[in-house]
């Protein structure tokens, strides 16, 4: 999008919050500036919007690559949950293991989750969006299984993996906040991912399937095989994504693991334009609202469900004018 209809964008998401907040009857000015400011204005609040960012970046990676390659899968959520179990069953497995072992163990979960749904479209012709649908669904009992029964905590009543020790846990460098090195990882992976799609020829092999997989098989390609990869690529991402949360932030797995990351991948990956960079920019404003609507609920201002609503709002408007956007340039390139 140009500079002008970015501004457009974001003063047309900032009236329509405002109107959300005057229908739910909280204070406008204040509440804005809550939303505005919780999530930059000190250290403790631009923590919570780079932890907040950081699974939205890895899982929204993972979405850039299936869809680049023509595989537009809705899966996120599970590969994150199965990176989240994969890691506490290595856990489980080795009480020692170092945190690159857990967060390998959670990449290898994530890419065969995804790997299956690739498979059975591929080799089964079950549509992807269905499948990955439900394969959410089943990570999601999945989950429920583990946690209260084989990993379960013997030393805890509540239905929970044990806690992973704090030698085990990503590095923190300030103990009053939650910031920790998984922010470092997921840039630095962002940037990777960059280069591996616009400067390698396997990057450019999966685009040129995902555009035109007809043309890209009469060149040679074998299409398929392209396509496998990138779901394995994209699983891998989304579960990597799940063992940051694991082994930076919440540190054993339940019920509540996750908290829509994957789902909410979708948004952050098509507001990025489906480019690493763009999802950057789109992860940390999805943070920094994270973070602003959390506060917003903190100081009493809004009920959960309201904050649900304000975020939802936002979201909403911003996909349906990107959506505008890209249909006004196809008719102009037409």
């Amino acid at each position: 999008m140009k500079f002008v209809e970015v501004l457009a964008t974001i003063l047309a998401v900032l009236l329509a919050i405002a109107l959300t907040l005057l229908l739910v009857g909280l204070p406008v000015g204040a509440s804005m500036q809550t939303l505005l400011l919780g999530g930059w204005q000190n250290k403790f609040a631009l923590s919570r919007t780079l932890v907040n960012a950081t699974p939205l970046l890895l899982a929204g990676l993972g979405v850039i690559v299936a869809w680049r390659a023509g595989m537009f899968s809705i899966g996120g959520e599970g590969q994150f949950i199965l990176g989240g179990v994969a890691g506490a069953t290595v856990f489980h497995l080795w009480p020692g293991a170092p945190v690159l072992f857990i967060l390998t163990g959670t990449m290898i979960g994530g890419a065969l989750w995804a790997v299956l749904a690739g498979w059975l479209q591929i080799r089964r012709g079950v549509q992807l969006v269905i499948s990955t649908i439900l394969l959410n669904f089943i990570a999601l009992q999945l989950l429920e299984y583990v946690s209260a029964g084989p990993l379960k905590d013997a030393k805890g009543g509540v239905p929970m993996s044990a806690r992973l020790p704090e030698t085990t846990m990503l590095l923190r460098w300030d103990r009053q906040m939650d910031l920790h090195a998984g922010v470092l990882i997921a840039a630095f992976v962002a940037i990777l991912l960059s280069l591996f799609l616009y400067r390698t020829p396997e990057g450019f092999r999966l685009r040129f399937v995902g555009q035109n997989p007809v043309a890209a098989g009469v060149n040679g390609l074998k299409v398929t095989s392209v396509q496998l990869r990138a779901m394995a690529l994209s699983g891998l991402l989304c579960g990597l994504a799940g063992g940051i949360e694991y082994t930076g932030m919440s540190g054993q797995i339940g019920g509540s693991f996750s908290q829509n990351w994957g789902f909410l991948a979708i948004p952050v990956a098509l507001i990025g334009g489906l480019h690493p960079l763009g999802v950057v920019l789109s992860a940390l404003c999805f943070g920094a609202l994270i973070a602003g609507t959390d506060q917003l609920s903190r100081t009493g201002g809004a009920q959960s469900s309201m904050v649900a609503i304000i975020q939802g709002v936002a979201m909403l408007l911003v996909i349906s004018i990107a959506e505008l956007l890209r249909r006004r340039q196809m008719r102009e390139a037409a």
